[in-house]
């Protein structure tokens, strides 16, 4: 991938985060890329397709991290410590959020590319975590992974809303008690 095409991503990735997508002018990426528009349509031919790659890499890129934390670990202490990484995450200076639901807010029209992208991330994780039940020996893994992301959105949401809310500490617990249920069967 080329360094400007790198740079327009993560520019255009910053501020749809702080500034919103549709807020966010085509305009005004290229200004702060320091680039110009042709070059950044030569390399997304769209904003759509610029914002549809800036999911795709955000969403790569927490998968890949948060699989790198749960590596190495048994299937049961993976589901277990999935809000410790979780946590960790959320209280990151950098932390952002996720991506597909500030990305669906913006485009409520589930006809939209960016919105089908963002419902198709969403089930991506609600999979993720019905696999880690699955390997731990839950029952009912997808109601779990449903509750557990019901969890972390609701956390995510609360701590974009006011940073250090505490809403993570309080979605650990309810996680723990749901987690500890559902591996006793």
């Amino acid at each position: 991938m080329s360094i400007l095409r790198e740079k327009i991503l993560h520019v255009a990735s910053d501020l749809f985060q702080t500034r919103g997508i549709n807020s966010t002018g085509v305009d005004t990426i290229v200004a702060v890329a320091g680039t110009t528009k042709m070059t950044l349509y030569k390399y997304f031919h769209s904003k759509e397709g610029l914002i549809l790659e800036v999911l795709q890499k955000g969403h790569q890129d927490f998968q890949a991290w948060l699989n790198g934390k749960m590596s190495s670990k048994k299937p049961t202490e993976k589901l277990q410590q999935l809000f410790d990484h979780i946590e960790e995450w959320i209280t990151a200076p950098d932390f952002r959020g996720m991506a597909f639901l500030k990305a669906s807010a913006e485009f409520p029209n589930e006809e939209n590319a960016v919105h089908r992208l963002s419902a198709e991330q969403s089930r991506q994780f609600k999979q993720y975590l019905a696999g880690l039940a699955t390997d731990a020996g839950v029952k009912d893994a997808e109601a779990l992974a449903l509750q557990l992301s019901l969890l972390i959105e609701g956390a995510v949401q609360a701590e974009q809303m006011k940073r250090g809310s505490g809403a993570i500490k309080y979605a650990k617990k309810a996680a723990k008690i749901l987690i500890e249920m559902a591996l006793k069967g």
